[in-house]
């Protein structure tokens, strides 16, 4: 049986004429009239849009053209635009603007600053896993193979008017959040929950939602979430990422099932692999956490992602869809790399948002 997933994608409101990010988001989500599954964020720029749960890849694509051509459309009718970017290129965002929401404003209250960066926009999947505790050990299964989907991902060089050098900066701001980035390693879901009741009594944690590991259970459904890509520029390329997240969660069940909880990657370690993909990307070279932590091209690191879970892409049927998105996201990089050609081309700024707007619903 293939697993059930959903995704949701967050994208930024720009205004067309002085490419800024624009804090009206609510106006586009009232003329989108057309799809339900849309909703605020947590700043005034950004839109989420969210695919019911499909076990086909194709319908969960078709379903997210249409979200976004529907997102550009309502934008449009506003005088405004959509991108999908990782963070703001262009715009006046520090601090950001929050949504009128009580928990927002709590989370305010309890973070502070580190909410002034906060309209970073990702793309997270949920795949169906069995209960909570499988939903743990998939993710010490997983904990690996995050920063070569970084890398992969990676749509977010330029912020708020500057090149930063990074090809994930969205990674890298995140990652001063308290609970982010790459989960521990767990023994099991016990183990999990303590750590959980612990940062929640440090005051780290709001409550379950705020457990923004790049893998965790689910706070309200049954499934693992992950959550450590940018929001990809091209569809495609969303597609290709969450056929490869969906088979690596079905290849580490097939694991747990064998009495096999995952490789106990150290956090330090993991956490430089983190910062290596998010800083050179597909095109730079990354750590083999598996192989003795050397660093490899990050092709070769994808090439060996694609062979572990090549079983469990033929069995849903995307090995050859996800093979192929595979090789043409290799070859000419992903989102950070066609923004870095288009500032390149002589459009500045202004030119990388255009080619933003252009691309999210090509």
């Amino acid at each position: 049986m293939v697993a059930l997933l959903g995704i949701e994608e967050e994208y930024l409101i720009v205004d067309p004429v002085s490419r800024a990010v624009a804090p009206r988001a609510a106006e586009v989500l009232a003329a989108a009239t057309e799809l339900q599954d849309l909703s605020h964020e947590i700043t005034r720029f950004q839109i989420e849009a969210r695919t019911p749960p499909s076990a086909n890849l194709f319908e969960v694509g078709e379903r997210l053209r249409g979200a976004r051509r529907e997102v550009a459309r309502a934008a449009r009718d506003c005088g405004l635009a959509v991108v999908a970017s990782g963070i703001p290129v262009l715009g006046d965002v520090v601090p950001a603007p929050l949504s009128d929401d009580a928990r927002y404003e709590q989370g305010r209250v309890l973070y502070r600053a580190l909410q002034d960066e906060i309209s970073i926009c990702a793309l997270h999947v949920h795949v169906d896993v069995p209960d909570p505790e499988h939903a743990v050990y998939v993710g010490n299964h997983l904990r690996p193979w995050l920063p070569t989907i970084i890398a992969l991902a990676a749509n977010s060089p330029f912020f708020v008017g500057r090149d930063t050098g990074y090809a994930s900066w969205r990674v890298i701001s995140w990652s001063r959040w308290p609970v982010s980035g790459a989960p521990p390693y767990f023994a099991d879901y016990s183990d999990y929950q303590r750590a959980v009741a612990t940062l929640s009594e440090s005051g780290a944690l709001m409550d379950a939602k705020t457990v923004f590991w790049d893998t965790r259970p689910s706070p309200k459904l049954p499934t693992v979430e992950i959550r450590v890509a940018d929001v990809p520029l091209d569809v495609n390329d969303s597609l290709v990422l969450v056929g490869l997240i969906r088979a690596l969660v079905v290849t580490a069940l097939a694991a747990v099932t064998r009495g096999d909880l995952g490789p106990p990657v150290a956090s330090e370690v993991l956490r430089a692999a983190y910062w290596r993909a998010a800083r050179d990307g597909v095109f730079g070279s990354g750590l083999d956490l598996l192989h003795g932590g050397g660093l490899v091209p990050g092709r070769a690191l994808a090439c060996q992602l694609l062979e572990h879970v090549r079983q469990a892409l033929a069995e849903a049927g995307d090995l050859e869809f996800v093979e192929e998105g595979l090789e043409l996201l290799t070859l000419r990089g992903s989102g950070a790399v066609r923004q870095r050609r288009a500032h390149a081309w002589g459009g500045g700024l202004a030119g990388v948002v255009d080619d933003l707007i252009e691309a999210t619903v090509a």
